[in-house]
């Protein structure tokens, strides 16, 4: 039986180009898991092992992987930073104990690095935190900290302060003991020696650490009187402190280093082993019923236990499909039976292995606390729960934001065809922010994703990974429909041929939602004119017209359906009939109730020298975009805005023109705002003559 106090499940999160994967590169050769450290802008990093990761220097899909140090065993998940690939970090948090949020030294909170901050609020998971790259132009450890105090209302707990700063840095000194931990110029992290710190750095060692330590002391009563008493507590004593106040999420302990230049990696591994959980110290997991209920069952992680495990993540390889899973409770072996309890059916396990990025081991079962990758799984889909057969349950499931950018795909030649619907089957299993759907009228098929480059490379991997070669076309936005007027109505629905009829009268009020309320019904009728067991077909039916507005076809929003009074025949009424009554009641109503359009607004946040900033505004001005900050820093701007999806494509080459190759940006979802009326109308038009040809 595997000692679970000495397991860490860990995962490594932040905005794009913070050192990420840098990061997991020198931890895996610290631990002896590589021997030869690759680079990220070489592209042989280890846990970059796409072809589209290394040509681009991104990480694109989160990898898994497993190592040892101080006699504990890490699994280790190393996670996209772009936004367009933000469901990776979120499932990846979903199924970890504890994280380590990267930020850049000069570059600070980025937008994504506030997003990645939120899943982990939303999923309770323990952080520590690593200010990386503080050998760059412009880096400032304590000014890094206060952006960490300001935007994401966070405490970061200092627990080291740098020696020397940008060309200068050196290394770290550690405020528990006191000790500089000083780093040769060299690519072996291991060539450091524990010193006296410098003398010039005294006083600040002693503000740093007398907060640190009164912080701590706050979780321990009796220790937090006797330092107030002058009695100083032991280092033993103070990591107890900061290990049951990082669980308890009220501090962040807060490192430093440059992860490239291979200093101060240590330090974050032996914080990893003595202040994140291990999967004991986790709040359990809360099991739902069909419903989605929860039934006030935990699954506690314990080998004992009835099974329960939690699939994360599909991978498609030339082995076959990889089903990646968190077991929360119980142990599976080679060879069990699981249910899969959103399917209802039986999975038998082919075979367990553990992964190290795309290379694996054999193993012949797995535990509560383990992540292993799972052969065989033929109906398991991302946020399936498999579970004892004899004793089901489900966790709680996933879930994923609505794709807002699309285009029509279509394959080169005839024989692409059937290979196309293959691979498209298989990375949508991979992705669920990914989704395929065919065009009614056009017969074309329309690929949908969270941005530009998540669809670019999508298209890469069908060509390189698939052999399919595909036509593109413009980049369609998912544009959304709503109401904005009251409309009291009656619609009657009669039909008569022979024997039986149909018979359904309702009376209805149509009102516009709050935003982001979705559809909701309710049925004011008294006295039984429509009897109860009609309500739901009048619920369901009102619901279903709502995938398809009036004004284009775009999906309807925020809509209130009160069911007033009506009428029914004994012998001619059925659900049936009600159910058509309340299709066409949308079809006569909703075109009355004041109909607009809606258009995805983005959250952009564009970073450019002092030089260009006028440039960069006046740009966004014109595609719409409403400036809402900037934040000058010492190696340039940030802007922050929102502006319309539509206006937003193509935008990196035009910002990279004005900045002379300087500028960056990221942009994400944010919510859907009325489109002015002359881009509406142009809108309308263009759909509709696509649905017409």
């Amino acid at each position: 039986m595997k000692d679970l106090n000495l397991y860490r499940n860990i995962g490594i999160f932040a905005h794009v180009d913070a050192g990420k994967t840098t990061t997991t590169e020198r931890i895996l050769k610290l631990t002896g898991k590589i021997h030869k450290i690759g680079e990220v802008h070489d592209g042989d990093a280890t846990t970059d092992f796409m072809d589209q990761e290394q040509e681009r220097g991104i990480t694109i899909q989160s990898a898994a992987t497993s190592c040892e140090w101080d006699n504990h065993r890490l699994n280790i998940i190393d996670t996209p930073g772009h936004v367009d690939f933000t469901i990776e970090v979120y499932r990846s948090l979903k199924v970890l104990d504890g994280g380590v949020g990267v930020f850049c030294g000069s570059g600070g909170v980025e937008p994504q690095s506030e997003t990645n901050w939120r899943y982990a609020n939303d999923s309770g998971v323990a952080r520590i935190i690593l200010v990386n790259k503080l050998d760059r132009v412009g880096a400032d450890f304590l000014r890094v900290v206060k952006q960490i105090e300001d935007i994401l209302g966070a405490n970061p707990l200092v627990m080291v302060l740098p020696i020397g700063i940008e060309d200068n840095f050196t290394g770290i000194v550690d405020l528990l003991t006191r000790k500089a931990w000083v780093w040769e110029d060299s690519d072996d992290p291991t060539k450091f020696e524990v010193i006296d710190p410098p003398e010039e750095m005294s006083s600040d060692i002693e503000k740093w650490r007398e907060k640190l330590i009164e912080t701590a002391l706050e979780q321990d009563d009796d220790l937090l009187e006797k330092y107030l008493e002058g009695e100083e507590p032991s280092i033993d004593g103070i990591k107890k402190c900061i290990r049951k106040g990082t669980i308890n999420l009220d501090f962040f302990p807060t490192f430093c280093g440059s992860a490239f230049k291979n200093k101060g990696v240590q330090n974050i591994l032996d914080a990893v082993v003595d202040y994140l959980p291990n999967p004991t110290e986790v709040k359990p997991q809360p099991e739902i019923d069909l419903e989605g209920n929860e039934t006030g069952e935990f699954a506690v992680v314990d080998p004992n236990k009835p099974m329960r495990a939690l699939a994360f993540k599909i991978m498609d390889d030339r082995y076959g499909a990889l089903t990646f899973t968190r077991i929360y409770s119980g142990t599976l072996k080679k060879g069990d039976n699981v249910v899969n309890t959103f399917t209802g059916k039986t999975e038998r396990i082919g075979r367990i292995v553990e992964m190290h990025a795309d290379s694996r081991e054999e193993l012949e079962s797995a535990q509560a606390g383990d992540i292993v990758a799972l052969l065989g799984m033929k109906n398991t889909k991302t946020g399936h729960t498999l579970a004892d057969a004899n004793n089901p349950a489900t966790l709680e499931p996933m879930v994923f934001p609505d794709p807002v950018i699309s285009i029509a795909i279509s394959p080169q030649d005839k024989a692409g065809t059937e290979k196309l619907g293959i691979a498209l089957n298989k990375m949508m299993q991979e992705d669920p922010s990914f989704q395929v759907s065919t065009d009614d009228d056009s017969g074309e098929t329309i690929i949908k994703g969270m941005g530009e480059l998540h669809l670019d490379i999508k298209v890469d991997i069908l060509k390189r990974t698939h052999g399919v070669e595909v036509n593109m076309g413009k980049p369609q936005v998912a544009y959304r429909e709503t109401i904005t007027q009251i409309v009291e109505d009656t619609y009657t629905h009669k039909k008569q041929t022979g024997g039986s009829g149909q018979f359904a009268k309702i009376d209805y009020l149509i009102e516009p939602g709050e935003q982001n309320s979705g559809y909701t019904f309710e049925s004011k009728v008294t006295g039984g004119n429509v009897p109860r067991e009609y309500w739901s077909a009048v619920e369901k039916a009102f619901e279903s017209s709502m995938n398809e507005g009036t004004m284009a076809g775009f999906p309807l929003l925020d809509v209130s359906f009160k069911l007033m009074d009506g009428g029914f025949h004994a012998v001619d009424s059925s659900a049936m009939a009600f159910e058509l009554a309340t299709k066409a009641a949308y079809r006569q109503s909703i075109p009355k109730a004041g109909p607009q359009l809606l258009e995805p607004i983005m959250k952009v946040d564009v970073y450019t020298p002092e030089d260009h900033v006028g440039d960069v505004i006046g740009d966004l001005n014109r595609r719409r975009g409403m400036i809402k900050s900037q934040d000058t820093g010492p190696t340039g701007t940030r802007v922050n805005a929102s502006a319309p999806l539509a206006e937003m494509f193509g935008y990196i080459g035009h910002l990279r023109t004005m900045t002379s190759g300087r500028g960056q940006f990221s942009m994400e979802f944010s919510h859907y705002a009325p489109c002015p009326s002359n881009v509406a109308d142009e809108v309308i038009k263009e759909t509709l003559e696509r649905k017409n040809k």
